[in-house]
C-alpha cells in the first residue's frame, strides 16, 4: 500500500514554480478555489517508488507578509494545513531577491527543500557555488533544477521522501536579529508563554509578526486570547516598538527585513564566488532591444499585431471545418427527427446555440497558446515594463497593466488580481478600466462580426477593436484620477525574469487549462442560457394569429405551378418569402421578440433593430450569450434547416457600419454578471454599480457617436 504524503511549492512569481508543479503531475492536475476565497487552487499528484506524493501549488508570492491574498493563503495553508514537506522554488538568476521567501520559511521552522530552478543560467557563468555550504546555512538541502527541461525532478523528489523521513536529521537555522530586537522578541515570546491557547503556536515568529505589525496575526490573538490578555500583550507590544525605534532609529519591520538580507547576503558571500560586474548577460542583451526607450513599445505593438494576424488566419481552417462538421450534424438531425419542439429545441437552441459558440474554440486555443508563449518566456513581464511609462501618464504604473494583460484572458481573474495592487485608489481605478480589455467572451463576437462583414480583413478589425479598448482605459484611467480618485499612482520595483524557452508541455497545459474553462461555460452556463433563449423566442406560440393567411398563399402558389402557370424558379421565390414572413412574425410574437420591440427605441440610435439590441442585452448575462442567442435567433427565422450560416443572414439585414459599431458596444459596456458579483466582493456594491451604471452610458454615448458619424460618410 502506498504512503501518502502532502508537499506544498512555495515561490514568488516567475521563478519556475508552475513549470515543476507541471513537470511532476504532468495531466494529473486539479483547479479549483481555496475554501472562503477567490484565489486559485493547483493540486496534483505523483507517484514515487512506495510514495502518492500529493502536490499543493501554493499562489506565488515574494513573501509572508499578509499584504496580499496570495501571501495570506499561502501563509495560513503552511500554518493551518501543515504539509510534511515544504519545497520553496527559487529563481537562480536572482538568489538575493528570491531567497527572501525561504527566510521566512525558515522561520516558520517547516520541513523544507530548496529548488535552485533555472540551475543552467546559474551555470553557465562563472560562479562557483558551495552547495553543501549553502545547504548548511539554510538548513535545508537544495537541489538543482532546470523545469522548462524537467531535469533535476527525479533527485527532486527523492529528496522530498528523505525530509519527510527525517533522513538526515533536520538542523534548525535560528535567524539572529540585532541585541534590541532578540530582546524584544524573548519578551514577547515569554509573555505569549503564559497562554496555555498558543502552546502548539510558534511563539518566536509570532513573536517576530508581532513586532512587524502583521495584520493578520494581531486578528488571529485578539479571537483567541481573553480580552485581559490580550490587551496586556498590546500594551506591551506598543512600549517594545517604541523602545526598538527610539533606540535603533527605525522601526522594527524594516529592521527585521534589513536582517534578513543580511542572512541571505552574507550566506552567498560565504558560499558563491560571483561573476564580475562587467558581465552582461544574454537576457540584459535582449534587454537592450526589446524594452529599449524608443524601441520597446513599436516592438510590443508589433507582436501584439503579429500574434492577431496568426490567430486569425490560421485560425480560420479548423473554424471553417467545425462549421462544415456543424452543419453536416444540422443537416443529419433535420432529415432523422419528426417536426416539433424537441426538434427545434436541438437544432434551433442549443446546436443553433452552443454550437455557434464551440466553433470559435480553435481560434480562442491559439489566442491562449501565445498568451502561454508571453507568459512562459517572461516577456509579460517585459511588456509591463515597457508599459510603465504610459500608465504613469494616466496616473498608475506598470504594475496595473499586469491585471489589465490578464483581461484579455478573462474580467474575473484579472479583477482579483488587482489585489497585488497596495493603493486603494489604484486598485479601485484599475478593476475600472479592465472591463475594455477584450475578455476571451467578447471573442466570439469578434470574430462572428468581423468574419462576416470584413472577411479578407478580420485579423486587423479585431486588433482594431483590441486597441480601441486599451486606448479607451487609458482615456478613463487619467479621467477617473483627476475625478474620483484623486492623487498621485505609488511606486513600485519592477522584477524581470530570465528569458526562458518555454516548453511544449508548459504550454499546452496552460493552454488546455483556460479552454476547458471556456469550454466548460459553453457546456454549463451557455447551454442553460441557449435552452432559455429558445424559449423566449418560442413561447409563446403564434398558432393562428398571422397577420395574414399565409397558408392560403401558399397554396395558391403550389396550385399556380403545377398547373404551369408560374415556373419553379418563381415558385421557389415566392414560397421562400412567404416562409421568411412568417418566421419573423413567429419570433416577433414571442417573448423574446416583445422584449426585444419593447427596449428597440433605445438602441435604435446606434443603428440596432431589435434582434441586434436583444442580443446585447442577453450579454449581460456573459458575452459568449450574444453570439448563442443570434444562433438561436437567426436559426429559427430561417426558412431552410439545412443551413447553419449565421453570417449569410447577418449579411442580409446589416451593413458593415452596424456590424462594427456592435462590436464597439459590446467592448465598452461591463462583461457579464458573474464579474459583477467578484467586483462586488472585491469592491463593494458602491463600486459595483458605479461600474454598471459608467460602463452602459459610456458605450451608448460611443456607438452613438460611431454610427452617427459613419453615417454621413456612408
Amino acid at each position: 500500500m502506498l504512503k501518502e504524503l502532502t508537499v506544498a511549492l512555495a515561490g514568488s512569481p516567475n521563478s519556475g514554480k508552475t513549470t515543476i508543479f507541471n513537470s511532476i503531475t504532468g495531466s494529473r492536475q486539479h483547479v479549483g478555489n481555496y475554501p472562503g476565497v477567490t484565489v486559485e487552487k493547483k493540486t496534483g499528484k505523483k507517484k514515487h517508488k512506495d510514495y502518492m506524493i500529493n502536490i499543493i501549488d501554493l499562489p506565488g508570492t515574494y513573501s509572508l507578509t499578509a499584504y496580499s491574498m496570495e501571501e495570506i493563503v499561502t501563509r495560513n495553508y503552511i500554518i493551518d494545513d501543515k504539509p510534511d514537506v515544504v519545497v520553496n522554488i527559487v529563481d537562480s538568476s536572482n538568489l538575493s531577491r528570491n531567497l527572501y521567501l525561504t527566510t521566512q520559511l525558515i522561520e516558520l521552522d517547516v520541513p523544507m527543500v530548496i529548488v535552485f530552478n533555472m540551475a543552467d543560467i546559474l551555470m553557465k557563468v562563472d560562479d562557483k557555488v558551495d552547495l553543501e555550504l549553502l545547504s548548511r546555512l539554510f538548513g535545508s538541502p537544495i537541489i538543482l533544477t532546470v523545469g522548462n527541461k524537467s531535469k533535476g525532478i527525479n533527485e527532486l523528489l527523492e529528496k522530498i521522501v528523505q525530509v519527510y523521513n527525517n533522513v538526515p536529521e533536520r538542523k534548525k537555522v535560528l535567524i539572529k536579529y540585532n541585541d534590541e530586537i532578540e530582546n524584544e522578541i524573548n519578551k514577547i515570546e515569554n509573555l505569549l508563554k503564559k497562554a496555555r491557547s498558543l502552546n502548539k503556536f510558534n511563539l518566536r515568529w509570532l513573536s517576530i509578526k508581532l513586532l512587524e505589525r502583521d495584520v493578520e496575526v494581531i486578528k488571529f490573538l485578539r479571537n483567541t486570547l481573553k480580552t485581559g490578555e490580550f490587551n496586556d500583550l498590546q500594551k506591551f507590544l506598543d512600549h517594545s516598538i517604541n523602545h526598538i525605534t527610539n533606540v535603533m532609529r527605525d522601526s522594527p519591520d524594516i529592521l527585521i527585513a534589513e536582517a534578513r538580507y543580511g542572512f541571505i547576503n552574507g550566506a552567498l558571500r560565504e558560499s558563491i564566488v560571483e561573476k564580475k560586474s562587467s558581465e552582461v548577460s544574454v537576457s540584459d542583451k535582449i534587454d537592450q532591444v526589446l524594452i529599449n526607450r524608443i524601441l520597446g513599445l513599436p516592438i510590443f505593438i508589433f507582436v501584439m499585431w503579429i500574434m492577431f494576424q496568426i490567430v486569425f488566419k490560421l485560425g480560420d481552417y479548423p473554424v471553417s471545418w467545425l462549421e462544415l462538421g456543424l452543419n453536416k450534424l444540422v443537416v443529419f438531425l433535420a432529415g432523422v427527427m419528426p417536426e416539433g419542439l424537441l426538434k427545434s429545441l436541438i437544432i434551433d437552441g442549443i446546436i443553433g446555440g452552443v454550437g455557434g459558440i464551440l466553433v470559435f474554440t480553435p481560434k480562442i486555443m491559439l489566442l491562449f497558446v501565445f498568451i502561454a508563449l508571453l507568459e512562459d518566456s517572461g516577456y509579460m513581464a517585459r511588456a509591463a515594463f515597457i508599459m510603465d511609462r504610459i500608465m504613469h501618464k494616466i496616473g498608475l504604473h506598470g504594475k496595473s497593466f499586469v491585471p489589465l494583460l490578464i483581461g484579455f484572458g478573462c474580467t474575473i481573474p484579472a479583477y482579483m488580481c488587482g489585489r497585488t495592487l497596495e493603493n486603494k485608489s489604484d486598485r479601485l481605478i484599475t478593476m475600472h478600466i479592465n472591463t475594455f480589455m477584450s475578455c476571451g467572451g467578447r471573442l466570439p463576437i469578434y470574430i462572428l462580426f468581423a468574419g462576416t462583414f470584413f472577411p479578407k480583413n478580420s485579423g486587423n478589425i479585431i486588433f482594431s477593436v483590441y486597441l480601441i479598448g486599451i486606448l479607451m482605459a487609458i482615456a478613463m484611467a487619467k479621467l477617473l484620477r483627476t475625478t474620483r480618485f484623486k492623487g498621485e499612482a505609488e511606486p513600485f520595483v519592477m522584477e524581470l525574469p530570465q528569458y526562458r524557452v518555454p516548453t511544449v508541455k508548459g504550454v499546452l497545459i496552460h493552454m488546455w487549462e483556460r479552454t476547458w474553462l471556456y469550454i466548460k461555460k459553453a457546456g454549463t452556463v451557455i447551454l442553460a442560457l441557449s435552452i432559455i433563449m429558445w424559449v423566449l423566442f418560442t413561447f409563446p406560440m403564434i398558432g393562428n394569429n398571422y397577420s395574414s393567411n399565409y397558408q392560403d398563399q401558399l397554396k395558391n402558389f403550389e396550385n399556380s405551378y403545377s398547373a404551369g402557370e408560374i415556373n419553379k424558379d418563381l415558385y421557389e421565390k415566392k414560397v421562400t418569402e412567404i416562409k421568411k414572413e412568417m418566421a419573423v412574425e413567429k419570433i416577433e410574437y414571442s417573448a423574446a421578440g416583445r422584449i426585444g420591440h419593447f427596449i428597440e427605441p433605445v438602441f435604435r440610435p446606434l443603428g440596432f433593430d431589435w434582434k441586434l439590441s436583444l442580443a446585447s442585452i442577453s450579454g449581460m448575462a456573459g458575452k459568449e450569450v450574444v453570439v448563442s442567442t443570434i444562433g438561436t435567433l437567426f436559426s429559427i427565422s430561417k426558412t431552410e434547416k439545412s443551413s447553419s450560416d449565421v453570417k449569410a443572414s447577418l449579411r442580409g439585414q446589416y451593413n458593415s457600419l452596424v456590424g462594427y459599431n456592435f462590436m464597439i458596444f459590446s467592448l465598452l459596456y461591463f462583461p457579464c454578471i458573474a464579474s459583477l458579483a467578484v467586483l462586488k466582493r472585491e469592491a463593494g456594491v458602491k463600486e459595483m454599480f458605479f461600474q454598471i451604471g459608467f460602463t452602459l452610458s459610456l458605450a451608448w454615448l460611443v456607438s452613438l457617436i460611431v454610427y452617427q458619424t459613419g453615417r454621413i460618410f456612408m
